[in-house]
């Protein structure tokens, strides 16, 4: 049997050379500075990939236009799928440091990004923008509630932000971020009344609860509280945490109680 070896690996070699020929003479890097796709008009949302209707846009460039003539910040809207303007939208919209680019693209996982401005970073920290992305650009929320609802209610919690002088964080608790914290709460308080469980003829093992409250404080205090009051001023998630970390401190603290005197009956 003939040796094939080298008739395979010209092929290979001649594969990945015309390969990187149309690469390079695709017009990708057009895409990146194309002026023709910006409109004839100055407005402050530009939809190339349709993800708002008519009169969603309509009303979102009216709302950006008077945030901005009441703050001083630029906040503009740019959502792309196959065709971009690129570079050109910062000499279209005269981008600065206060200014926020909200990119909308629909291709890859995430369908938010954000350029801001270097002014705006000491008001909403990096830390800001990567959970509001991760929050309303998510797979999940789109399919839930659409491209055009994680384009405003992202946009919404910029400018509740930017008018009440900077957040920390994302305002607003989603369910699935309490429930986090509602399940870090019970294993808190687990963890309490573990530590707390009758030792040494002492009915509470309080030196115990105390060697371990850095692992339960964790749990409750940094994970399940802090996020919640630092979201939210809405009380009922913050009871629902505290009747979780009592409910689970009893379980852990009872079940050897309850255990012992089962087996005495028996």
């Amino acid at each position: 049997m003939p040796n094939t070896y080298p008739k395979k690996l010209l092929v290979s070699l001649a594969a990945l050379f015309l390969a990187l020929c149309v690469w390079a003479q695709a017009p990708v890097a057009h895409a990146y500075d194309n002026p023709e796709l910006l409109p004839d008009t100055q407005t402050n949302v530009i939809d190339l990939a349709k993800s708002l209707t008519d009169i969603q846009e309509e009303m979102l460039n009216k709302d950006l236009q008077q945030f901005e003539a009441e703050t001083g910040y630029k906040l503009r809207v740019l959502t792309q799928y196959d065709r971009t303007p690129g570079r050109a939208v910062k000499k279209f919209w005269d981008l600065d440091n206060k200014s926020v680019l909200l990119v909308a693209d629909p291709r890859g996982g995430n369908i938010l990004n954000f350029n801001v401005g270097d002014d705006l970073y000491s008001l909403l920290p990096r830390t800001f923008w990567v959970e509001l992305q991760t929050r309303f650009g998510n797979q999940f929320f789109v399919r839930e509630q659409g491209e055009d609802q994680a384009i405003i209610q992202s946009l919404e919690s910029v400018k509740t932000c930017l008018r009440q002088g900077g957040c920390r964080v994302v305002p607003g608790l989603p369910r699935e971020q309490w429930i986090l914290t509602l399940i870090t709460s019970v294993i808190g308080g687990i963890v309490f009344g573990f530590a707390a469980q009758p030792r040494d003829g002492k009915a509470f093992a309080w030196q115990w609860a105390l060697i371990f409250s850095p692992l339960w404080g964790i749990l409750f205090l940094a994970f399940g509280i802090g996020p919640v009051i630092s979201r939210t001023n809405d009380w009922l998630p913050l009871f629902r945490n505290i009747i979780g970390f009592v409910m689970g401190a009893l379980v852990a603290y009872l079940t050897p109680i309850i255990s012992q005197s089962s087996a005495s009956e028996t």
